[in-house]
């Protein structure tokens, strides 16, 4: 009986370690490291993005205007489209060399290329609804404001 009283504290303290940990990260403040554009697509590299689709439709709409502002994205097509795409930055930029890493063009070093890990991706449509893609699935947000999840058949 004693034993299983042991493993039932540890397991208890390594749940409090892992949301102590998980709390402390939601308190980072998310670090935009580069931004490259292509065309009508975005590229935003972070460090310290938001676990959750929620935390992370948030963070888009407190920082849409400070994204126009400071780096002048989203930059529509000529048609009106156009993609952001939110990648994690981990380990910094890299070589080429590894199959599956994102390059990026606009940069003249060797070392222009990460690893692809794709956080969060921001579209509109031709009715300008915005479309958010993240972990647990696609939501849309109408001209209303309204955020509702799509369905997939």
């Amino acid at each position: 009986m004693r034993k299983s009283k042991k493993i039932i504290c540890i397991l208890a303290l390594a749940g409090l370690v892992l949301l102590g940990y998980f709390f402390w990260r939601s308190l980072q403040p998310v670090e935009i490291v580069a931004v490259h554009q292509r065309n009508n697509f975005s590229d935003v590299l972070v460090n310290n993005f938001p676990f959750t689709d929620k935390g992370k439709v948030n963070w888009w709409l407190d920082n849409k205007d400070k994204l126009k502002e400071k780096y002048d994205i989203p930059k529509p097509a000529s048609y009106g489209l156009f993609t952001i795409v939110i990648w994690k930055f981990g380990e910094g930029y890299k070589y080429a060399g590894k199959y599956d890493r994102m390059c990026f063009e606009d940069m003249k070093e060797k070392r222009n290329c990460i690893d692809k890990n794709v956080l969060f991706i921001i579209s509109n449509d031709k009715d300008d609804d915005m479309f958010f893609v993240g972990d647990n699935g696609t939501y849309r947000m109408g001209k209303d404001g309204e955020i509702v999840k799509i369905r997939r058949e």
